[in-house]
């Protein structure tokens, strides 16, 4: 008996830590006011081995194709209170494209958080997993939304949710992003997930990626990442957040350390690329901030509300992972012409990043199983070649001819920025011929 106490005393002490902190953001938050949901309830979705519950929303002229996204909630939390906390469904309105919001039960977990930590839930075709790939196909063909967009994010316990979907169902989504969430596989049980969540566990980058590789058959292309993390968050240390960044840099071969640093509203963002320049990876550090998502109430960038684990610091996470996504883009289908379309082009935001218009989601890539993508129409219309486009303008210019590559027949063209690069310091007479 002595023996079973001296096991149970520090899940205790983490349990009572974890419930204390909770309880303390709740009451230091102002009680929100009840509101009417904007979210509809979907049921008959599947198996449902997870016993979960599935909410969704869409825009009313929501057109076909459309992205998908799937927001999970934190301990605590409803879908219809993270909605109203992050503000999906707003800009959900102003983008066009649908949302799902699964929602634990407390028959699973009477704190409400999704049970990131337990392999009969977070293996692919099995539990809550499975649950939340099922609302997936369902709202795809409710919505008629485009298989090669979906989406998935999350806060907290949600955050790891959205890890557990992206490393067992890989194949499915075009990207992921996670707040104050956990790497994948870091606990099999309770008492490892607080020991995750409250102390410094100290993964190596290969045994992290090893853990993705090994939850699926799936090897590439993988979803791109955004992560999200307070450096004041006493509930999940911020070294998880690093630890997920590893992860996906050693899943993506990429270099632990980031192509390009910059402060974005004041925070520090890094960002790690492929070869071509491509954003695969980005990392926001929240200096300062608790336990929650990041939002901005009073900017043009506004959506969302503040509250408990909902957190007013000057950037509106919502908008940003929107962007990352590419949700912003346009959905108009262009015409079907035997002339090229107009290329792509970058153009800078107020924010200081890049916004392409005209592409499609980058890492978008269909399903591995053949059941779901057996009969899918699928078509890929490629911009004029930009490099082509900017060799024109230093031709027209007077300036040296940047000696581009050509894009191979049926690949998306890609701006070589090296050549360019070479050329421009040419003529500013930085280099010699």
């Amino acid at each position: 008996m002595r023996d079973l106490r001296e096991v149970l005393a520090p899940l205790q002490e983490f349990r009572s830590k974890f419930e204390g902190l909770l309880a303390a953001a709740r009451k230091k938050a102002a009680r929100a006011p009840e509101r009417p949901t904007r979210l509809r309830e979907l049921t008959g979705f599947g198996a449902n081995p997870g016993n979960l519950r599935m909410f969704t929303y869409a825009p009313k002229d929501l057109p076909p194709k459309a992205p998908l996204l799937i927001a999970l909630h934190g301990c605590t939390q409803t879908a219809a209170e993270y909605d109203h906390g992050t503000g999906w469904s707003s800009i959900a309105d102003s983008l066009g494209f649908a949302v799902v919001y699964p929602q634990q039960q407390a028959a699973n977990n009477p704190k409400n958080c999704f049970s990131w930590f337990l392999p009969d839930d977070t293996a692919r075709g099995h539990g809550e997993a499975l649950s939340i790939r099922e609302m997936i196909e369902h709202a795809i063909a409710t919505f008629a939304a485009d298989r090669r967009k979906v989406f998935v994010t999350g806060l907290s316990a949600g955050g790891a949710m959205a890890s557990v979907m992206l490393a067992t169902y890989p194949e499915v989504f075009a990207g992921g992003a996670i707040i104050a969430g956990l790497p994948y596989g870091c606990a099999s049980n309770v008492q490892q997930a607080f020991e995750a969540m409250f102390t410094e566990q100290g993964h190596a980058a290969r045994a992290l990626g090893d853990r993705v590789r090994a939850a699926s058959r799936h090897r590439g292309p993988w979803p791109k990442i955004s992560v999200w993390h307070g450096t004041s968050d006493p509930i999940v240390r911020p070294s998880n957040g690093e630890d997920i960044i590893r992860q996906w840099t050693n899943v993506h071969g990429l270099s632990e350390r980031p192509a390009r640093q910059e402060f974005i509203k004041g925070y520090a963002h890094r960002v790690w690329s492929s070869a071509n320049g491509q954003a695969l990876i980005e990392a926001f550090s929240i200096s300062g901030m608790a336990h929650g998502v990041p939002l901005a109430t009073t900017t043009k960038e506004s959506c969302g509300s503040a509250g408990a684990f909902f957190l007013d610091v000057g950037i509106s996470s919502t908008d940003h992972i929107a962007r990352f996504f590419c949700l912003h883009e346009s959905l108009v289908e262009m015409p079907r012409v035997a002339a090229p379309v107009l290329a792509t082009i970058e153009t800078p935001t107020d924010r200081g990043a890049l916004v392409i218009a005209g592409a499609a989601a980058e890492g978008a890539h269909g399903s591995a199983e053949a059941s779901l993508a057996e009969g899918e129409e699928r078509q890929t219309r490629y911009p004029l070649d930009p490099n082509a486009v900017i060799a024109a303008a230093f031709k027209a210019a007077g300036l040296p001819v940047p000696e581009v590559p050509t894009a191979p027949p049926g690949t998306r063209p890609r701006v070589a920025p090296g050549p360019i690069i070479a050329a421009a310091l040419k003529a500013a007479g930085l280099v010699q011929s």
